[in-house]
């Protein structure tokens, strides 16, 4: 029986995406402006098809125009490019998001690197990585999954200040910069990785485990301080009985649970949020671009 309580990520994301929809409509009858989400996609893998669709049935139900643009696998450098220089022109477009990975043969940093910050909501662009490394996150767009996990921890517990965190991964889209945003709160944070020393020592001393690294079920029971928030950001897919599969986290949720005080699962946790704070972020940048315009 599990000790644990869950944090609820759908619950949540529910409760973003009615308040998002709720100051659309507000802004459409202050302003007359839609918030304009761009989707592009490059080939056609089926679980990032899946994905791009959830995000435009997302959008449309906030109120939002969505537009998503599929290009074919071969797409070259510079007619990639040239979408996104037209999209950053488009006033009508006031979030662009690129689905990642793109095929190896395109420069994603160069890709990223073109959008506009003000219109890049999922907060990859130089621009806004800058912005939350130096702590200026009322400037920057925050990363969709950091910003849902900070979302999920604040839920549970709202003064952080002091408290030990861990973050597993170093990666761009999440390790980096949740690890900048715990830093914000007055968190001690340790960012370990592949080539930490004793990582199940390492982990059990956070009172904030974040687990990014893509590992199905890498971090153990034993690893978790008692008491300790875990926010799982992992999803791996793995073979259950028969010929069937399911999907877990990089936390054995069941261990865990047994230990920590509040733990997100996977799926319905994580996940949820981060379309939330996509549609959260392309509301905010349709708000600032009102601003200016009526100034």
């Amino acid at each position: 029986m599990s000790g644990a309580r869950l944090i609820d990520g759908k619950a949540i994301a529910a409760d973003v995406i009615a308040r998002v929809t709720i100051d659309a409509a507000a802004l459409l009858e202050s302003t007359g402006t839609i918030p304009g989400l761009a989707v592009i996609i490059v080939g056609t893998d089926p679980a990032s098809q899946v994905y791009v669709a959830s995000k435009a049935r997302i959008a449309e139900a906030c109120g939002f125009r969505s537009l998503q643009h599929t290009l074919p696998e071969s797409t070259s450098q510079s007619a990639l490019s040239r979408l996104v220089q037209a999209l950053n022109a488009d006033p009508t477009i006031h979030g662009i998001l690129i689905q990642l990975p793109l095929p190896r043969h395109l420069n994603t940093l160069q890709i990223i690197g073109l959008m506009l910050p003000e219109k890049d909501v999922d907060g990859l662009n130089e621009i806004n990585a800058g912005r939350v490394a130096l702590g200026d996150v009322e400037r920057a767009f925050v990363p969709c999954t950091p910003a849902g996990s900070m979302v999920l921890i604040r839920s549970v517990m709202s003064d952080l200040r002091g408290l030990k965190a861990v973050v597993m991964g170093r990666s761009n889209l999440v390790g980096k910069p949740i690890s900048s945003l715990l830093l914000a709160t007055d968190c001690t944070v340790t960012v370990a990785h592949s080539q930490t020393v004793d990582l199940a020592e390492v982990c059990r001393q956070a009172d904030v485990l974040v687990a990014a690294v893509g590992r199905p079920e890498i971090v153990k029971g034993d690893w978790i301080k008692p008491g300790a928030i875990v926010i799982d950001v992992g999803i791996s897919r793995i073979p259950a009985e028969g010929i069937n599969t399911r999907l877990v986290g990089d936390v054995a949720y069941a261990e865990a649970a047994m230990r920590a005080s509040a733990i997100t699962p996977v799926p319905g946790g994580v996940g949820p949020m981060t379309i939330a704070m996509l549609m959260n972020n392309t509301l905010l940048s349709a708000q600032r671009a009102s601003a200016v315009l009526n100034k």
